[in-house]
């Protein structure tokens, strides 16, 4: 196996954008043997812990130490994360300043920063709300444009749009992901 350089990449997007399914898929992927996985923390916060549903800001200001403290606590580790620290900002841009960050310090934390598009824009029938993913479709996009907003810059951004069919998708995110990999190796 060749030795590549430390890689941090950040598997975001949208509620029904596939993006916990498709990490656990990519922990079977050669390429990424040796890589650490994070899973998303909205969920398990939300899980354990509801009355952060009113209580915004304090949801994303947790969401925000969490995810930057598991993330310093590897070191020096290549990982894939579900959603990375910006992501805070994206769902309440208070955030951003309450934490004492700039979106430049938070771009230097990670090498590449794939959205994936949501389900939402394929209309209802594609996209599924539970107890925690309450948000409509027209929501859903809303919060597709804002994580688009604050990651859309990042020098190693790109976009994987929704498609009816999922493996097309997953294959694009996957190629996305060990080609940056080899490329900057």
């Amino acid at each position: 196996m060749p030795s590549y350089h430390i890689c941090r990449i950040v598997v975001t997007g949208a509620p029904g954008s596939g993006k916990t399914e498709f990490i656990e898929r990519l922990k079977s992927e050669k390429p990424l043997a040796g890589f650490i996985f994070f899973e998303e923390l909205a969920r398990a916060i939300l899980s354990a812990a509801p009355h952060f549903r009113s209580d915004w800001p304090g949801l994303h200001r947790e969401i925000y130490r969490r995810q930057a403290e598991r993330e310093d606590a590897i070191g020096e580790r290549s990982f894939v994360t579900d959603r990375g620290t910006a992501d805070a900002f994206a769902f309440h841009p208070e955030t951003i300043a309450d934490v004492g960050t700039s979106l430049e310090r938070e771009y230097r934390r990670y090498t590449a920063v794939i959205q994936l598009g949501s389900a939402a824009s394929l209309g209802e029938p594609y996209y599924c709300q539970d107890e925690i993913r309450r948000e409509t479709p027209a929501e859903a996009l809303e919060i597709e444009q804002a994580i688009r907003a604050v990651w859309g810059r990042h020098p190693g951004y790109s976009f994987v749009p929704a498609g009816d069919n999922l493996e097309e998708k997953y294959d694009l995110l996957r190629r996305r992901i060990v080609d940056h990999i080899i490329g900057d190796s």
